[in-house]
C-alpha cells in the first residue's frame, strides 16, 4: 500500500485528463490477460454551451488465471451514457448512468461459471475535473464517485447488493504533433469502496481496493470524424497488489455525427 501511494504521489506532477480521452476498460476480476473493445459516439451540444454527451457500448473478454489467452471467455457487456459540462478552463463536471452485465467464474480450476453465472449492475456516477494546462501538456486530477447496485440475472439481491466507490484518477495527455491529432495518454487511478451485504445492517469499512495504470495512443482522423485509441492497462488487485491483470484495449469514437 505504501508503494502504491508513493507512485500516485509521484504521478501527480505529470498526469492529466482532457475531454477527448479514451474509453478505459473496466475491472474484470482475477485473470492474467484481458481485452476490451468499445464503440462510442461523442456529441457537442451546441445549444448548451460547454456541454457534450458521450455514449458507448463495450465488451470485454479475459483469460483463466492459469493461462494468457485474453479472448478465452466472455467477461462483460457495458452500456454507458454520460453528460459533461466545462465550467471554465480549469473545472469540469460530468454525470452518467451505466448498465453492466458481467460473467462470474469460480476461482478454482477449471474456472467454470458460478451459479448464477452472471451479475447485473446499474451504476450512477459523477465526476469532478480540475485541469492544469502546462504549455502543450494538460495535467488534471479527476474525482469520481459511484453508486453501484447489483442484481442476479432474475433481479434478486446477490451477496453484495450495494456499493459506494470513490476513484481518484490522475492523467497526462501529451500531443505528438502541432495539430494535436496524435496524442499519448497515461494515467493512474486508485479505487476505494464500502459495501452493503444482503442480510446485514450497515456498510463494510471504507477501504482501498485496487489501482489501475494506463498508457494509450490516440489518433483523431483528419478527413473522417473518428478517434481511434489503442492502449494497455495494468490492474493491481488487493491491498498488497498481490495480483496483476494485463489489459489490451481498443476503442473507436464517432465525433459529432449529429450536426
Amino acid at each position: 500500500m505504501k508503494k502504491i501511494t508513493t507512485i500516485l504521489m509521484l504521478l501527480v506532477a505529470a498526469l492529466c485528463r482532457e475531454s477527448k480521452a479514451q474509453i478505459s476498460p473496466p475491472g474484470l476480476g482475477i485473470a492474467h490477460m484481458a481485452d476490451w473493445f468499445a464503440l462510442g459516439i461523442r456529441q457537442k451540444l451546441k445549444r448548451r454551451k460547454g456541454w457534450q454527451s458521450m455514449s458507448y457500448i463495450g465488451m470485454g473478454r479475459k483469460s483463466n488465471p492459469d493461462n494468457y489467452n485474453p479472448a478465452l471467455k466472455p467477461a462483460i457487456l457495458v452500456l454507458n451514457h454520460e453528460f459533461t459540462h466545462a465550467v471554465n478552463t480549469h473545472y469540469q463536471y460530468a454525470f452518467a448512468l451505466s448498465y453492466r452485465r458481467q460473467d462470474e467464474y469460480l476461482d478454482r480450476a477449471p474456472y467454470k461459471h458460478q451459479r448464477p453465472g452472471t451479475q447485473q449492475e446499474i451504476r450512477a456516477y459523477g465526476r469532478l475535473y480540475y485541469f492544469l494546462p502546462l504549455r502543450r501538456i494538460k495535467l488534471a486530477a479527476v474525482l469520481r464517485q459511484e453508486l453501484r447496485k447489483f442484481y442476479t440475472p432474475a433481479f434478486h439481491n446477490p451477496e453484495e447488493s450495494l456499493q459506494l466507490r470513490s476513484r481518484l484518477r490522475l492523467q497526462m495527455t501529451v500531443p505528438l504533433n502541432k495539430q494535436k491529432t496524435h496524442r499519448l495518454i497515461t494515467g493512474a487511478e486508485a479505487l476505494f469502496a464500502t459495501s452493503q451485504l444482503t442480510g446485514h445492517a450497515g456498510f463494510t469499512p471504507f477501504a482501498y481496493e485496487e489501482s489501475r495504470f494506463t498508457c494509450y495512443y490516440s489518433w483523431t482522423l483528419k478527413k473522417l470524424p473518428f478517434t481511434l485509441d489503442v492502449g494497455y492497462m495494468s490492474n493491481l488487485l488487493g491491498k498488497t497488489a498481490s495480483h496483476v491483470v494485463h489489459y489490451l484495449a481498443f476503442d473507436i469514437i464517432w465525433e459529432n455525427p449529429f450536426r
